[in-house]
């Protein structure tokens, strides 16, 4: 376990704008920053960074947190690996417990694989650069594929000497066990026998996107090994490992992805690292697996904007466009460039060197849906049968762009390349689009995460459905005082007066009725009786998930109000804090007007059942209720109905 002390100062260390910056691109909007949620496929932002209080909240899949937490989130580390991420990235010392074997043994698996994949990684480059045959055989290669020192460090290249169990022994002689190493999927237990996975193969680390390494990806070189032999072997799925959310690549070019704002979608490992040798460091790969959406939300995280490099195999382009309109449906701007028959993006760069090659890239970058139109109607020639066929195709592919104004422009041009009527591609794109939302009406299936937590923004509610409306009051009280509860709203002589003394003496009767409202306020009050701060920090440390989901849906603000009224239109508008003394007052004033509204329709229900002798007293209360609600309601400007 890691020392309190350790887990303080890294705390103390992050930033949570450094943290989330590595892996989303953010953006200032007010005080706060915003960016496309790396958690779903989203299309307008709702994910939001509060520098001030540290903390992340996300909006559409409801995600928040500190940044120990957008980390366990992001690459699916736990509580541990999170730390640890963190102290590395601010090169803090980890001081640990000493742990008893009990504890040691049960160990969180997904860290012990980890731990595994970590002396695979480093066993693999030593055999590369000490080991006879690593140097003869894998060394040699990455040499002959122009990969420089500095690029084989970079990807952790290495190689598994073809020997049927010697990293299988070296792992056991390192402390490992046979269930540690199987797990990870290094080594085979099969018929009594155990074997290494990998033999006589250069091997390529594939690492998350924190860096770690998860797998591997392995090449085999020696001639007579490879009968019988698949020419590349992946690792298999692990609890690390799952293929369709991983790139290969992304930990080394996720930065420079951000700041050329386009990435480079290649097939293979050495296609992505020769691309970096000559200085195109924007590169992923999707390892020769079929594009998923989960790869597509790995790229949005970084840049909405996707090349796709192709070879000149025609019949391979076209096997490809699927997992072109899943980028589409993503809603990534989506180019293409085509190499020249028999040349790829590896062996295109040697040929070409570094400056003819990037500027080849950047030229020849075609708008897919142009790309993906011409291509198709260069095999149709006069054939109507198969022209019909292309139309619909490429209509198919703009369909799945969100943008409506991005689909008419496109549906513009193919009507250009087509020599077909607009009218007619938008009447096909009309179908396509109203079959689709049948199609997600029909699989639709609504589910109440919070369970009966009313969400932040505000919502339609029934005007009879007075639990919920005085639940949002609740809510709206707790998160002015989360948010002001501090401040100093009067000053004298004598004393200061806080916008929570000030809520305290407003409010003396009212009792909160929503459970989780209920324990929060109770723990302000009892904090305020004890003087201490009203701050969320403390919140956030209570050991309880409904009360932290609640804190930092309440200190993330998701909307802030444009800059460009003031500077633009010279609107000035008032901030929140400017007016809370009035905004409190208002809200205590709107809570008790709700509760009485409800007092009064519990009342009424009794009139129904009550006996004769009871009826006068009800319509007294009531008559007292109806006269408190008009009082309220003329101050705070409602409308009742008497």
């Amino acid at each position: 376990m890691i020392k309190p002390s350790t887990i303080d100062d890294i705390k103390m260390a992050m930033d949570i704008v450094e943290v989330v910056g590595d892996f989303v691109n953010l953006k200032k909007s007010g005080s706060s920053l915003k960016a496309l949620s790396p958690f779903t496929a989203e299309k307008t932002p709702s994910f939001y960074v509060v520098p001030s209080k540290g903390i992340f909240k996300c909006f559409s899949s409801g995600k928040g947190g500190d940044a120990i937490t957008f980390v366990m989130e992001v690459d699916g580390l736990s509580y541990i690996e999170a730390l640890k991420y963190l102290a590395a990235k601010y090169n803090i010392a980890i001081e640990e417990e000493v742990q008893t074997d009990e504890i040691q043994e049960a160990q969180n698996q997904r860290e012990s694989l980890y731990i595994v994949l970590k002396f695979a990684t480093d066993y693999f480059q030593d055999l590369l650069h000490s080991h006879e045959e690593g140097k003869s055989i894998g060394l040699s290669y990455f040499k002959e594929r122009g990969f420089s020192d500095e690029i084989i460090e970079s990807f952790n290249l290495g190689y598994s000497l073809n020997i049927w169990d010697h990293f299988h022994q070296e792992g056991i002689k390192s402390g490992f066990t046979k269930e540690n190493l199987e797990a990870a999927g290094l080594i085979v237990s099969k018929e009594n026998k155990i074997y290494d996975r990998f033999r006589g193969r250069v091997m390529f680390p594939i690492h998350n996107v924190t860096g770690k390494a998860i797998a591997f990806g392995a090449r085999i070189l020696v001639s007579d090994a490879a009968k019988n032999q698949p020419k590349y072997l992946n690792s298999p799925e692990t609890e690390l490992y799952n293929k369709s959310r991983v790139l290969y690549g992304l930990f080394q070019s996720k930065q420079q992805i951000r700041q050329e704002d386009n990435c480079y979608l290649v097939e293979g490992y050495t296609d992505v690292i020769s691309m970096h040798q000559v200085g195109v460091k924007n590169v992923v790969s999707s390892s020769g697996t079929a594009l998923t959406e989960d790869q597509v939300k790995l790229i949005k995280r970084y840049t909405q904007n996707v090349t796709v490099l192709y070879d000149g195999d025609a019949p391979g382009i076209r096997a490809s466009f699927r997992g072109i309109d899943i980028l589409l449906e993503g809603g990534l701007n989506v180019r293409a460039v085509t190499f020249p028959d028999g040349q790829d993006p590896d062996s295109y760069s040697h040929k070409l060197g570094a400056t003819a090659y990037v500027h080849f890239l950047r030229e020849g970058a075609v708008d897919f849906i142009k790309f993906k139109t011409a291509l198709l109607m260069d095999g149709v020639k006069d054939d109507p049968i198969k022209k019909a066929g292309v139309v619909r195709d490429i209509v198919e592919s703009i369909s799945k762009i969100g943008d409506a104004i991005k689909r008419s422009v496109y549906l513009k041009e193919c009507s250009d390349l087509l020599q077909i009527s607009e009218a007619i591609l938008i009447a096909e794109q009309n179908k396509i689009l109203i079959t689709q939302k049948r199609s997600n009406q029909n699989t639709f299936q609504y589910s109440e995460e919070t369970s009966g937590i009313l969400p932040l923004e505000s919502e339609e509610i029934a005007v009879t459905d007075f639990s919920k409306i005085i639940a949002y009051q609740e809510k709206e009280s707790i998160r002015v005082l989360l948010n002001y509860g501090d401040e100093i709203i009067q000053k004298t002589d004598e004393n200061e007066m806080t916008l929570w003394d000030y809520f305290i003496s407003e409010s003396e009767d009212i009792e909160f009725t929503h459970p989780i409202y209920n324990k929060i306020f109770k723990v302000m009050v009892q904090r305020n009786k004890e003087q201490l701060p009203l701050n969320f920090e403390y919140f956030l440390s209570i050991d309880d998930p409904e009360i932290q989901k609640i804190i930092i849906e309440l200190c993330a603000p998701k909307y802030e109000i444009s800059e460009f009224w003031k500077k633009k239109y010279h609107i000035e508008i008032p901030l929140e804090e400017e007016f809370i003394k009035d905004l409190t007052y208002s809200n205590i004033l709107r809570l008790k007007f709700r509760v009485i509204q409800h007092l009064i329709e519990v009342q009424n229900e009794k009139l129904k059942t009550a006996i004769e002798g009871d009826v006068d007293t009800l319509l007294d209360e009531i008559s007292e209720l109806k006269q408190t609600e008009m009082e309220i309601a003329k101050i705070i400007g409602n409308v009742t109905v008497k």
